[in-house]
């Protein structure tokens, strides 16, 4: 018997998820603050409920916001209309205040915005350097929502969760082992077409995609209470900040614990998770590791980081303190330089397309840190 299978799953939730209703509405505050003042200061965080949007935090910009436009905007976008219970046509209360001059004393100074520690990684399992079983579970999600806004599905509603549990023997995935889905639906429909419908038209496409096919997963879970008609905020309240494991690696790596949507890239919980992945996929693209966590800790109002950790779980073909060594060389990390390396405070760069798919390893649109631009750099300083 072979006593080295393990398990391993990811999961991830559709926009209309009801915490990712409110990361949605606070990147699109800030996208709007950001369109016109690209200095802005934005820390916005969003409640959802029953009828009610509630937004508060701090905005310091020389623009002004529509903010009850703007969140019932992206509730009519992501599809919630009126019968559900929640929809574009609910409360929305405006709470927002001035950012604190204590913290704006050291971010003034090219300081970072707030302490923390920020992890970013890249694994070898997927083209785009990305844990197989988060990439799965996002790619479901996505299709899914693709086909329930052209009707596709005009059963679905927007509110659901993926889940993928693949199987390990050692470090080498084997299989899948389950997948689980959960998605909203109006009354009139059937269980059992739910679950061809999706069987047929979500999980065959997205499986054969990366290689494999519905005969290759050993359990499939869909709606499995047997009803789900009751969803989003009307089901369930939503608070920005909620799916931050979704929002980047599946709990595959580790997580400071930072939120990213509704803060301007002056905190680094958003702009240093997004360089610690660029340094990260950089290193794997390389070849000098199949597998990379970089970890970056910040202290408030200070330029420079604390500390930089790299971490390549036995798969590096060079010390990892000699990686460490040559990444504050190749990689501006103030705050300043990642938002400038990483073009964070574009105008008509949007936040909320992040807010609604994920941060990290997307394909559909293009990122500054999904670039492998620094691979010829990172050889040369490391065989230097």
């Amino acid at each position: 018997m072979n006593n080295n299978y393990s398990f391993f799953t990811s999961e991830f939730v559709s926009p209309g998820h009801p915490d990712k209703i409110c990361d949605q509405i606070s990147d699109a505050i800030l996208d709007e603050c950001l369109a016109d003042d690209v200095n802005s200061r934005v820390a916005c965080e969003t409640f959802a409920t029953t009828g009610l949007i509630l937004i508060g935090g701090e905005i310091t910009t020389n623009t002004y916001v529509d903010v009850q436009t703007i969140a019932r905007g992206v509730i009519k976008e992501i599809g919630y209309k009126p019968g559900l219970g929640f929809d574009y046509d609910c409360g929305v209360i405006n709470t927002i205040h001035a950012q604190s001059p204590d913290i704006s004393m050291g971010v003034d100074t090219g300081g970072a915005g707030d302490q923390g520690i920020m992890f970013g990684g890249a694994v070898d399992e997927t083209p785009e350097l990305m844990p197989l079983a988060i990439t799965l579970a996002r790619e479901i999600i996505k299709r899914l929502t693709k086909l329930t806004r052209d009707k596709t599905l005009p059963w679905a509603r927007p509110d659901a969760k993926s889940q993928v549990t693949l199987k390990y023997d050692n470090d080498k995935i084997v299989g899948i082992d389950a997948i689980v889905l959960s998605v909203q639906h109006d009354e009139s429909v059937t269980q059992d077409m739910i679950k061809e419908e999706v069987k047929n038209l979500v999980f065959e496409p997205v499986l054969r995609k990366y290689g494999y096919d519905l005969q290759d997963v050993k359990k499939i879970f869909i709606n499995p209470t047997g009803r789900f008609v009751i969803g989003g905020p009307h089901g369930d309240t939503g608070l920005t900040g909620r799916k931050i494991i979704v929002d980047t690696y599946g709990g595959y790596f580790r997580h400071g614990g930072g939120a990213f949507s509704g803060k301007d890239p002056s905190k680094v919980d958003r702009s240093a998770a997004y360089m610690a992945r660029y340094i990260a996929k950089n290193i794997v693209a390389a070849k000098l590791a199949k597998k990379c966590e970089v970890q970056l800790s910040y202290a408030i109002g200070v330029v420079d980081p604390i500390s930089i950790k790299v971490e390549t779980f036995n798969t590096s073909n060079v010390p990892e303190q000699k990686i460490e060594e040559v990444i504050p060389q190749l990689f501006n990390l103030s705050p300043r330089g990642i938002e400038k390396t990483l073009n964070l405070r574009t105008p008509n760069f949007k936040y909320k397309d992040l807010a609604a798919f994920g941060h990290i390893g997307r394909t559909d649109i293009e990122l500054p840190w999904e670039k492998i631009d620094m691979v010829d750099k990172l050889l040369g300083a490391i065989h230097d």
